[in-house]
Order: structure tokens, then C-alpha cells, then sequence
């Protein structure tokens, strides 16, 4: 699943409360059916997560990482690791701190999968990445995901990401969801509309979602069941990109 929204949307904070690193103000959060405070080691023994910081000693090499943190997890399976490290192109006896962002991901990426984690949490994983790498991410990513006994939930802010992996999206702004559905659906269901301000008045403009207004015309994005047929041949409409849903609906709000 995709999880997007403007910066301060509350991506972050939300995938903090679901591993318990933040306390809530009310409400409870459940993974997997339990309650993610009662049940926190269990939950956590079954989740692996790829943040856009990094949270490893730096004088450490990778394999004196892993072995801090391999015995807190019951399911660790060193082959696996062993796999991923090939895979990943990662030397073992490289010090964190000499390791290039993107391969601080892979690294993070090889922990999450070496302990056989049914959900996988990611903040922002691309964020910073050279193109070539993050094609090679999305790639990995994507192959994981066709592995129906593992779910990837993928905050970002780079929409582009999510066209090409996502199946569902849930966007949020402001603390609260927006939407959440298949991601098919959201790109038919909404249209981008431009067209001169000639024809824009304080009733057609209730009609938009979000709207952006130009010294030359306008664009906004509309409800697909509100296509404005009395209006098809003096406006241009096509369909939006993720990018576009996520601003004009911040507009909007």
C-alpha cells in the first residue's frame, strides 16, 4: 500500500504510533489483530521497517550490526541474510558510516527480510536516492510484492513511486484520511481539467476539488462523476497523476 500526503501530513507520526515509538493521544492501533502496545514484542518480531534516517552505530560494520540485532528476532535466518547481502551487492565488513544512503537501505531492506517479516514499514525509502537507484529499489520492491504472505506499507511523497509498485493508495493530510482504495480506481475516478477563466464562475468553481487559477486560465481536478459535460468543448480534460491528486486535494482542504 501506497501512504501519501504533503509533508507534515502525519505519514511519519502514523508509522511511529504503529510501532509504538510515539504515544497516542486516544483511540487504539491493532496489527495483525492485537492490540500494538499489549502485544508489542510479538507484533514487532513480525515487522521489519526502513526508515529515511539512519538509526545504526556508525563505527559498526554491517556484520557487527547484524549481530546486535539479530537475537531480538526469533524468526532470523542467517542464509537469508547471507542472500540479501550478495544480492544487495553489500560487503559485510563495510563500516555503516562509509555506507552511501542507498545502501544503508539495502542493508535495512536485508534485516527486514532476513527475519521473515510479514509487514514492512518504509519512510520515505527513496527519498534522496540517485534515479538509478531508486529504479533498482522499486524494482526489489516490486518483486517482493508478489509474495502474498508479505504486505509493504510505502510512505512517500514521490507519487512517481507509487504508479509504478503501489496497488492500493491512502492519502492523508492534516492527521486524517483523505481516501483509501485500489489505486486504479483512485486514478479513474478524478479528471484534470484546464480551461479559460472566461467560463469560470463562483458555480463551476464549487465544483472542483482544488483549483489553481493563471493570469492565462485554470486547472483542477474534478470528480469523474462530475465530468461538466455541458462544458466538454470548451475545456480539456485528461487523467491526473498521483501527484496531482495529493495537491489539489490539499488545496481543497
Amino acid at each position: 500500500m501506497g501512504f501519501i500526503g504533503p509533508n507534515g501530513s502525519g505519514k511519519t507520526t502514523t508509522i511511529k504510533l504503529i510501532l509504538n515509538l510515539l504515544r497516542k493521544d486516544r483511540g487504539e492501533i491493532r496489527v495483525f489483530g492485537r492490540d500494538n502496545v499489549i502485544e508489542e514484542k510479538e507484533i514487532k518480531n513480525r515487522i521489519g521497517f526502513v526508515f529515511d534516517e539512519n538509526h545504526y552505530y556508525g563505527i559498526l560494520t554491517i556484520n557487527e550490526m547484524k549481530n546486535l540485532i539479530a537475537p531480538f528476532y526469533s524468526n532470523w535466518n542467517e542464509k537469508t541474510f547471507q542472500k540479501y547481502l550478495k544480492e544487495f551487492d553489500l560487503n559485510p565488513q563495510q563500516k555503516i558510516d562509509s555506507l552511501s544512503k542507498g545502501m544503508k537501505t539495502k542493508f535495512s531492506l536485508a534485516i527486514a527480510l532476513s527475519h521473515q517479516a510479514e509487514l514492512i514499514l518504509m519512510d520515505e525509502p527513496t527519498s534522496g536516492l540517485d534515479p538509478v537507484f531508486r529504479s533498482e529499489l522499486l524494482d526489489i520492491l516490486y518483486y517482493l510484492m508478489q509474495d502474498e504472505k508479505k504486505a509493504i506499507l510505502f510512505s512517500t511523497h514521490i507519487t512517481s513511486d507509487l504508479e509504478k509498485i503501489a496497488d492500493y493508495i491512502t492519502f492523508i493530510n492534516k492527521g486524517r484520511i483523505v481516501f483509501s482504495a485500489e489505486k486504479d480506481r483512485v486514478l479513474e475516478e478524478y479528471l484534470l481539467v484546464k480551461g479559460s477563466l472566461g467560463i469560470l464562475d463562483s458555480s463551476l468553481e464549487r465544483e472542483f476539488i482544488g483549483l489553481r487559477k493563471t493570469p492565462v486560465g485554470f486547472e483542477g481536478l474534478i470528480a469523474e462523476r462530475n465530468r461538466l459535460r455541458w462544458l466538454q468543448d470548451k475545456v480539456v480534460a485528461q487523467r491526473p497523476t498521483l501527484d496531482d491528486i495529493m495537491v489539489y486535494f490539499a488545496k481543497g482542504q
